[in-house]
């Protein structure tokens, strides 16, 4: 493997401005709080999950070792600039191969930076030039340094026998799980984390959780050794709740139940404020005492897309992220 390329050093200019920001998590959920937060700081850090295993990241992870790039990829995309190189290079790594080729499935973004993890023999480096080439506004750093399995104990499986529990092993299983999560983990249970994603953790002021889909890209993170800890220390943690619940990993749970689960899976966090769209909370009250347990306050925003669907509106979403970091 060549070791060539030492690759740009992922430090900022002397002209950064706004409040160092890590947002933290995976898929559709950290893009739109990337989107957002590069409107309102140009210091943003994605600390990203590393434990997909399906469709082209998944099977570069198999036949390459690596951790998947996906989540990684998207996380790169959302911090293109809005200017026409950015937008450009954004559609460019999102690009998907059709057909029914070796290629077919494969994003290209997945496939640029793997080559660049071949090229670097370091993972870190590889995502720093791949965001050089792209311009991002913002470093994406990945959660751990090996690839991770979620695994969940399952209740509900078992029509006959609601309360016993079963062991759900993989992303896609656990995020298209029919029964209800208990408990989350990851394994290795002593996978290493990035040491530059806790350094920039540590030295935030602020920390982003959510939205994103609950258990496998928000809470799954936090499990990760060093990292969680980094969190629990941070100076101020915002999480922004989800629209809707998410068919399979939390059918039917209300706006407060999110935050009950992050409690029960994360006894030593404290979150500053919880942000929500009041259109998509039906018992504030609820929410507000759920917030109380975990010493946050409720910020109730206008977030939605105005389309009508359960997505963020990024313009919305920047607005109020940048009330309360503010």
């Amino acid at each position: 493997m060549s070791t060539s390329l030492a690759g740009p050093s992922g430090r900022r200019g002397p002209r950064s401005s706004g409040p160092a920001v890590v947002a933290l998590g995976g898929g559709h959920g950290l893009a739109a709080s990337l989107r957002a937060l590069r409107r309102v700081t140009d210091d943003v850090t994605a600390v990203v999950a590393v434990s997909d295993d399906g469709g082209s990241s998944g099977r570069l992870r198999k036949q390459f070792d690596v951790v998947p790039p996906g989540d990684l990829r998207m996380a790169l995309a959302a911090l293109c600039g809005d200017d026409t190189w950015g937008r450009t290079w954004s559609r460019v790594v999102q690009h998907r191969f059709a057909g029914d080729g070796d290629l077919a499935g494969h994003s290209l973004g997945n496939l640029l930076i793997t080559a660049l993890w071949e090229e670097t023999g370091d993972i870190v480096t590889g995502l720093d030039w791949v965001g050089a080439l792209l311009g991002a506004h913002g470093r994406v750093l990945p959660v751990a340094t090996v690839p991770l399995e979620v695994v969940a104990d399952v209740a509900g499986l078992h029509p006959d026998h609601p309360e016993v529990l079963e062991r759900v092993v993989g992303q896609v299983e656990v995020a298209t799980t029919r029964g209800q999560v208990k408990s989350l983990r990851l394994e290795p249970s002593d996978a290493p984390a990035c040491p530059e994603a806790v350094q920039a953790i540590r030295g935030s002021q602020a920390v982003v959780l959510g939205p994103g889909s609950w258990f496998t890209s928000v809470l799954a993170p936090l499990q990760v050794r060093g990292i969680g800890d980094a969190v629990c220390q941070a100076k101020r943690v915002v999480v922004v709740l989800n629209l809707a619940a998410q068919p399979g990993e939390t059918s039917g749970f209300s706006p407060h139940q999110h935050l009950q689960v992050l409690a029960d899976q994360m006894p030593g966090l404290t979150v500053e404020t919880v942000l929500a769209d009041p259109d998509h909370v039906d018992e504030v009250d609820a929410l507000a005492a759920a917030a109380r347990a975990l010493g946050a306050r409720v910020v109730l925003a206008p977030v939605a897309s105005r389309d009508g669907s359960a997505r963020h509106d990024v313009d919305l979403l920047a607005s109020a992220l940048g009330g309360v970091l503010a």
